[in-house]
């Protein structure tokens, strides 16, 4: 069984929100609330402890008592590397056997992801585990930025990572269906269809 106590999770947050004009998503406010904020609270129960990935406004990320850790890649860089830089940043800073990722702009996501996503994993003996939910047609669609990493001594999907970015990857399917994966549904009668839907223009996050 993989507990609670062997899962860190890191929060990305480092993004550009290229479709929300550029603003600093994470500290966007949602229900009176920053969508950071609502992620810490909903991922907090699941795992043994938090780090933010973010790239900007970083004092204000750190008033959340969380270690902020930033991407080695500018926001401005032409060649940016997306949620991929901070599945990095979170791996080279994992201490437990496991690393849960999650974005800041899912509000509703699963209170249970981490340990579904874990079962699975054990399970199948599998290196990543990845959740899929239904679209509006009912097609299961994959949420790539839910996934729990087995984080080895070895570091192996570290050391993968890094190489699949220096060879300019950024999706992160592609990453991921270079080691053995196991997807992960979330269409039981009690889950919620839009569990996994994320906000992405400023309009979204007042409707």
């Amino acid at each position: 069984m993989i507990k609670k106590s062997d899962i860190s999770g890191i929060i990305l947050a480092g993004g550009r929100a290229s479709r929300m004009g550029g603003v600093d998503k994470g500290l966007q406010l949602f229900k009176g609330a920053p969508l950071v904020a609502n992620a810490i609270a909903r991922l907090q129960p699941q795992v043994a402890h938090i780090n933010i990935s973010a790239n900007r406004n970083v004092d204000t990320y750190k008033t959340y008592g969380l270690p902020v850790l930033t991407d080695v890649a500018r926001l401005d860089a032409d060649d940016f590397q997306g949620p991929l830089a901070g599945f990095l940043t979170g791996l080279e800073h994992c201490t437990t056997p496991y690393l849960m990722t999650a974005p800041c702009d899912t509000p509703y996501f699963p209170m249970d992801v981490a340990q579904r996503l874990a079962s699975a994993l054990l399970e199948t003996e599998a290196d990543i585990a990845m959740a899929c939910s239904p679209d509006e047609t009912g097609k299961l669609c994959n949420q790539p930025v839910f996934c729990l990493l087995k984080c080895g001594k070895k570091r192996e999907l570290a050391d993968s990572l890094r190489q699949f970015l220096a060879q300019g990857g950024r999706k992160i399917g592609a990453w991921t269906a270079l080691h053995k994966q196991v997807k992960v549904s979330f269409n039981l009668p009690h889950d919620d269809p839009q569990a996994f839907a994320n906000l992405n223009t400023l309009a979204e996050l007042h409707e």
